[in-house]
């Protein structure tokens, strides 16, 4: 998002697992290392060269055909896994609530973030800079708000004399979700477009779900264990401070 504007690039290759990023352009090198040092993630130059463009194996051009099945493809699963969080993110919220579990409140924020970070790499998908932006910044707002809120729930719940949360809630309904964190992990990986910056994104989020789902579960079973809502109250402050980590990093790209 940082870099759309700047005409004189060609193509960006994206590593992110070993955080490397591999920039074609046509002059002009100050303004692309500004823009990626304004996001202050720690930027290296690690080399320069220069290449021909009509070398066979520079594949950076892609067939216009191809360029659009691709986008077709990667919009149908971004939907899918969007849809999917957006589910257990009413599934979550209201069986939270009903069980008493901060967890699951807070893991149910966790797919909603998700689900905005979906919609994001939908614009992304041949979406506009300024598209992505407004929506990044909504996103990240509105995810700093609901995570605030819950911090003071279990500041609330920490301090007050609660009733223990449902254990077996908890525990069934992060199953599910570690179920359907898992069939979204699986239609990610599989995905052709994998490689992509914004399908790699989606993939690593979606990997932190299954572990947080797996830390709910395993909250569960100490609230049974124990007899207390602290390991309950733990994991959703957790979980919380992922949310907020998350929205202010969406936030950074929207300005």
């Amino acid at each position: 998002m940082k870099l759309e504007g700047h005409s004189n690039i060609e193509h960006l290759e994206f590593d992110i697992p070993n955080r490397q990023l591999t920039v074609f352009h046509h002059d002009n090198i100050e303004g692309i290392e500004t823009a990626i040092h304004d996001l202050k993630l720690g930027d290296t130059l690690l080399s320069t060269e220069t290449i021909d463009p009509s070398d066979p194996n520079n594949n950076f051009k892609v067939d216009a055909d191809s360029s659009h099945k691709k986008d077709a493809e990667q919009r149908k699963l971004l939907w899918i896994v969007l849809v999917i969080n957006f589910a257990f993110f009413i599934i979550e919220m209201s069986t939270g609530l009903i069980s008493r579990s901060m967890g699951l409140v807070a893991d149910s924020l966790d797919m909603l973030a998700d689900s905005f970070v979906y919609g994001i790499s939908l614009f992304a998908v041949g979406g506009t800079v300024i598209k992505k932006k407004r929506i990044a910044r909504i996103a990240g707002y509105f995810q700093i708000t609901l995570a605030i809120l819950g911090f003071l729930e279990v500041l609330r719940r920490f301090f007050g004399n609660e009733q223990l949360p449902d254990f077996s809630t908890m525990i069934v309904i992060s199953i599910l979700a570690l179920i359907a964190n898992s069939i979204c992990l699986y239609l990610l990986q599989k995905s052709k477009s994998k490689e992509e910056a914004h399908m790699q994104a989606s993939t690593i989020f979606t990997s932190n779900d299954v572990i947080i789902n797996l830390g709910v579960i395993v909250a569960g079973i100490l609230v049974n264990w124990l007899h207390s809502s602290t390991p309950d109250l733990i994991i959703g402050s957790i979980v919380f401070a992922l949310v907020i980590q998350g929205a202010f990093r969406i936030l950074k790209l929207s300005k």
